[in-house]
């Protein structure tokens, strides 16, 4: 692969995206809408993920949970992986199907070479050519069911203060507003100060930050459902398609024009 590689592959299994890399990239803070679950191909990483901070190697399942604030660095000179992101209701919807306890995936890193096997086995059934629906849907089942049942017993990550998930939604709410901190302050009761300090704890971003990460969330899905560049850029409050772009590469590892077709096979 050249130096910096993403492919997006099509998926067969709607609500479910398909990424191979390979790259040296090491990437800030940021999260995803998604759940995402992959393997490491080859090489190392080291990560400060919402679980703590972590290792990864070849043959070890990745994961994160929606809106999980994690950044990734390579630990010698690249590495790369193969991942599969799944809307939010897919995973929640199974867990609760196979009786989980939790909606989180509560490992970031999984060592079990039967779960590295049902990952590969699911990842080429859904980027196959000539998928079959019914064994993509059957193994799926089987690879949440497994992941899901590494966490049994352990804690979930602590729920968010009300005073911060308040300001939050202010963000969430409508991530085109101009916030300022005297905005969120009012809406979470707290002090500037306090309110910088808790946003930062509780969610591993400072608002600024956050509120950047929303934006270019929206970014991505109206780049996905065919928006133009700077169109997108535009309607997802970004100063101009080259802000938006540093920003999306900065998060995801590619651009935004890869990302609306080019890197797809």
């Amino acid at each position: 692969m050249p130096k910096n590689q993403f492919r997006m592959l099509r998926s067969a299994l709607t609500g479910v995206e398909a990424v191979e890399a390979e790259t040296p990239h090491s990437f800030a803070r940021h999260t995803h809408e998604q759940f995402g679950i992959g393997l490491v191909s080859s090489g190392a990483q080291k990560s400060l993920s919402g679980r703590g901070v972590v290792e990864a190697e070849a043959g070890d399942i990745i994961t994160v949970n929606p809106n999980e604030v994690h950044d990734g660095a390579p630990i010698g000179e690249r590495r790369s992986w193969r991942i599969l992101y799944f809307d939010p209701e897919i995973v929640t919807g199974l867990s609760q199907e196979i009786g989980a306890k939790r909606s989180e995936i509560s490992h970031p890193v999984i060592r079990d070479a039967a779960i590295a096997t049902r990952f590969e086995t699911l990842f080429r059934a859904v980027t196959a050519s000539a998928a079959d629906g019914l064994l993509c849907e059957e193994l799926l089942l089987q690879l949440v069911a497994h992941v899901m049942r590494e966490g049994d017993g352990s804690e979930e990550r602590p729920p968010v203060p009300s005073s911060i998930r308040a300001a939050r939604d202010l963000i969430d709410d409508d991530p085109l507003a101009a916030v300022s901190l005297a905005d969120l302050s009012r809406e979470s009761g707290l002090s500037r100060f306090q309110l910088l300090r808790g946003f930062a704890k509780a969610t591993g971003l400072t608002p600024h930050a956050y509120l950047v990460q929303a934006r270019i969330h929206l970014a991505r899905r109206l780049i996905a459902e065919g928006t133009p560049l700077a169109e997108a850029a535009f309607a997802s409050g970004f100063a101009d398609q080259s802000h938006m772009t540093r920003v999306f590469v900065r998060k995801y590892g590619l651009s935004p024009r890869l990302y609306a077709g080019g890197a797809f096979l």
